[in-house]
């Protein structure tokens, strides 16, 4: 199912910053102790969060931001499979979920420690590390059981590998779309539909299709702004089911994309197949970044040349 085209369902819905009262009355049903709302979150897009006693998260889903692609319910759903399966994970824990009437749907979560990578102040050592980590958290949330995510309603799924070459060509769409909103040339010498075709042409037979976070990268990787320690992850409402390439190329430049690799095989090697779709999918992530990159344009060019030769 593809998750590039989507529309919201309800546009229009009012959209109201809840009173501290109603705010501690919903988490009070979970958290009877909770006492006070320090702040009001307005950072995501279909969720809107409240941060109670600096150790909770009331997250409500803005009723004009409902879309099939998120969904509060799929997140408390991952969540509780995660503290099922491996307990360990630093990622936040389930409290309470409700959803009192369409315009009031909220989930209850314990709040991540520290600030999001794109905030912190890191140096280049720092980087490396904390996304190394985020490649080993991936490998071990990726190897939870499966079966539950597919029995499940709340998960769009690649269900064949045809499936997932449609989803890999419509972000080629996204590229062509953005050269062509902006008046930019493609850059190199290949065409750009020789490059799409190559790309797709690479992607072997693999159906080694797991629930993805969807997008693990710089929002939602936590990090300790004095130590630059890797903290956890957050936000797993757009999770969706796809290879599991596709969470590790949410770090898309190259030495990123090398450390996230790196951590996520640093315990066990991959298939055969995850690398030969992990190349095509490089391709892509260098042709995304081309697209919305053009003052690193030289730069970027020389890394998907680079990706080309790699397929």
């Amino acid at each position: 199912m593809s998750m590039l085209k989507e529309c919201y369902l309800q546009p229009h819905a009012p959209d109201p910053v809840l009173t501290e009262a109603e705010v501690l009355r919903c988490v009070r049903r979970f958290v009877p102790t909770a006492k006070a709302m320090t702040r009001v979150d307005e950072s995501g897009g279909e969720a809107r969060t409240y941060i109670v006693d600096e150790a909770i998260v009331l997250k409500v889903q803005r009723p004009q931001q409902v879309r099939v692609g998120t969904s509060l319910a799929r997140e408390v759903f991952f969540l509780n499979q995660l503290a099922a399966a491996a307990p360990e994970l630093p990622v936040p824990r389930v409290l309470g979920y409700d959803r009192e009437t369409n315009l009031l749907e909220y989930n209850v979560q314990t709040r991540m420690p520290g600030v999001p990578y794109a905030q912190a102040a890191l140096t280049p050592d720092a980087r490396h590390e904390v996304i190394f980590s985020v490649g080993q958290l991936l490998r071990r949330l990726h190897a939870i059981p499966q079966q539950p995510f597919h029995d499940s309603a709340h998960f769009p799924t690649d269900r064949t590998p045809a499936d997932f070459k449609r989803r890999l060509s419509e972000y080629f769409d996204v590229v062509s779309r953005r050269l062509e909103k902006t008046g930019r040339a493609w850059p190199l010498d290949i065409p750009f539909e020789t490059v799409r075709e190559r790309a797709l042409a690479a992607l072997p037979k693999s159906e080694e299709f797991v629930a993805l976070h969807s997008n693990p990268g710089p929002p939602h990787t936590f990090v300790d702004p004095s130590t630059g320690r890797f903290e956890g992850l957050i936000d797993f409402g757009d999770a969706y089911i796809s290879h599991p390439a596709l969470d590790l190329w949410r770090w898309r430049r190259p030495n990123e994309r090398a450390a996230v690799l790196a951590g996520y095989t640093a315990d066990a090697p991959v298939s055969d197949d995850f690398m030969s779709t992990w190349k095509a999918v490089t391709v892509a992530a260098s042709a995304v970044l081309l697209a919305f990159s053009a003052d690193r344009t030289d730069e970027v060019t020389t890394d998907l040349r680079q990706c080309l030769s790699e397929l």
